[in-house]
């Protein structure tokens, strides 16, 4: 006997959720369609053009949930419930759609590497765009191992693109921590709807906060294997392991991208995460060695990464280390659990992508293909003795994210540094607030060891021309605006946070 059929009315979908999703997914297949039908034209004539293309669908998309904003007052639920946008996820979109704009105009260079003539490098681009913006649209379990799955396979074939057997050896080692962060979170997974019968994590913590479980055993060694898997993702300690060779093999434009633009993503999925194991319903932590175990893990990625970053002679190196130590302090916002910490977890990333943006992207315009300063090394510290006499420009701009990195005042990551404190310290957590104020002090001596050789040590003998006059147009823009945010935040962090409130 056939059943008769079901008519869901097309409006109760909520298509609007999925748009940004799909203005992603669309322009990559697009560039894709676009190649195949010129392929018979010389690549270079098109790599501007596939550029733009992208660029133009990061435009529609940003606009897009800029145009939704209201929709975020109230979580908006669509296509079965699978998908979400709320407040959390309008912020993760602007941060993710905007940094990845940011970062996809330095392709726009006069040097011809290797992977920028090919569509597939913009087309994977914007899968990874699509995948993390499933990411931080859904608490089903499904659909953001779904997001994380897309992102990270189009992640390790841009990472190798760069065509260096560094670069190949990165994307391998990246493969392969996914590898693991992945069968990690498909057991973890697994385990949890074993004891719970659910995906959605809503439902899972209704069903801890009423007593409706069928082992709380199960339950909480499917956390375990997620909180893992979470782990990798956000390289905190101790499965940050392959993380700065990942970074010193790849570009610097996908260096930096990676240590901004997923870990947001990363960010968003642990905080729903967690909140299902941190949360009750009169208010109290659920489990308290939860909370603990967190804390050590804070404590673990903020500080470890921090005093071996003293050590490293190469400055990307370097910056690897920071930006793991930087994602543990992040990672603390969460493990806090207010709304105040929420907010305070997306001001320091809002700034925190300004200044890594800004730091990258000056490594990418001094990238040379040819190894004359070390023979392991890209940026190795030496590289920048005497850089102010020679490049005044690149120096003084590199000393102002090298202070903004280290929290100084009143440059844009001390703002952020100063919020989260605000927030540990209305929670009690006073050791925490002290551990961070701490380490920023750590990280001020490696920060100001690259000003240091800049501005006070003899200029190298191979130091010869400006790298800043002979950039594009656009690179040069966009070098200029992650300055200029980073000094003038001061005047809108304020605002910045009224508008996070409003939502949260």
């Amino acid at each position: 006997m056939l059943l008769p059929p079901i008519n869901i009315p097309f409006s109760t979908l909520n298509i609007d959720v999925l748009v940004p999703m799909l203005i992603a997914f669309g322009g990559a297949l697009l560039i894709l369609i676009v190649d195949f039908c010129t392929k018979q034209a010389k690549y270079d004539q098109f790599k501007s053009f596939y550029a733009v293309l992208c660029i133009i669908f990061l435009i529609a998309d940003i606009c897009f949930v800029a145009y939704s904003k209201d929709m975020a007052l109230i979580v908006q639920y669509g296509f079965f419930d699978f998908v979400l946008f709320d407040g959390i996820a309008l912020f993760a979109h602007v941060i993710i759609i905007i940094g990845s704009l940011l970062f996809v105009i330095l392709s726009l260079t006069h040097k011809h590497f290797h992977e920028f003539i090919y569509a597939e490098f913009y087309a994977l681009f914007l899968f990874v765009v699509g995948g993390l913006q499933i990411m931080i649209s859904s608490e089903n379990l499904i659909l953001i191992f779904l997001g994380v799955e897309t992102s990270s396979l189009a992640i390790y074939t841009l990472i190798a693109m760069h065509n260096r057997l560094r670069a190949i050896e990165a994307a391998i080692k990246y493969f392969s921590m996914g590898a693991l962060s992945a069968g990690f979170f498909c057991f973890g997974a697994m385990l949890l709807y074993f004891s719970s019968g659910e995906f959605q994590l809503t439902q899972i913590a209704y069903r801890i906060n009423s007593s409706h479980i069928i082992s709380e055993v199960i339950l909480l060694v499917g956390f375990l294997f997620i909180f893992a898997a979470l782990g990798f993702k956000n390289s905190s300690v101790p499965f940050h392991t392959w993380t700065p060779d990942v970074y010193e093999g790849s570009s610097s434009l996908m260096a930096g991208f990676i240590s901004i633009v997923p870990k947001i993503a990363a960010f968003v999925v642990a905080l729903r995460f967690f909140g299902v194991f941190l949360d009750s319903s009169d208010g109290f932590v659920l489990y308290p060695w939860i909370q603990a175990l967190m804390y050590i893990i804070v404590v673990a990625s903020m500080t470890i990464p921090n005093l071996i970053a003293l050590w490293q002679q190469d400055v990307k190196r370097m910056l690897a280390y920071s930006s793991i130590s930087h994602a543990g302090l992040a990672f603390a916002a969460i493990m806090i659990n207010t709304p105040q910490a929420t907010q305070a977890l997306f001001l320091y990333w809002s700034l925190f992508l300004f200044t890594n943006l800004g730091t990258f992207a000056l490594l990418w315009v001094m990238r040379e293909k040819v190894k004359k300063w070390d023979g392991d090394y890209d940026h190795p510290f030496s590289r920048f003795s005497g850089l102010v006499q020679v490049m005044p420009i690149e120096a003084v701009l590199m000393a102002i994210f090298m202070l903004s990195l280290a929290g100084v005042p009143p440059f844009a990551v001390f703002w952020g540094k100063m919020y989260l404190m605000s927030a540990a310290l209305n929670q009690d957590f006073i050791i925490l607030a002290i551990i961070i104020a701490l380490n920023s002090a750590i990280s001020a001596y490696y920060y100001l060891k690259l000003i240091v050789f800049m501005f006070l040590k003899e200029k190298s003998p191979l130091l010869t021309d400006g790298y800043l006059h002979a950039a594009t147009l656009p690179i040069k823009s966009v070098l200029l605006f992650a300055a200029l945010m980073v000094c003038s935040s001061i005047f809108y962090v304020e605002n910045i946070l009224e508008f996070i409130g409003s939502y949260i």
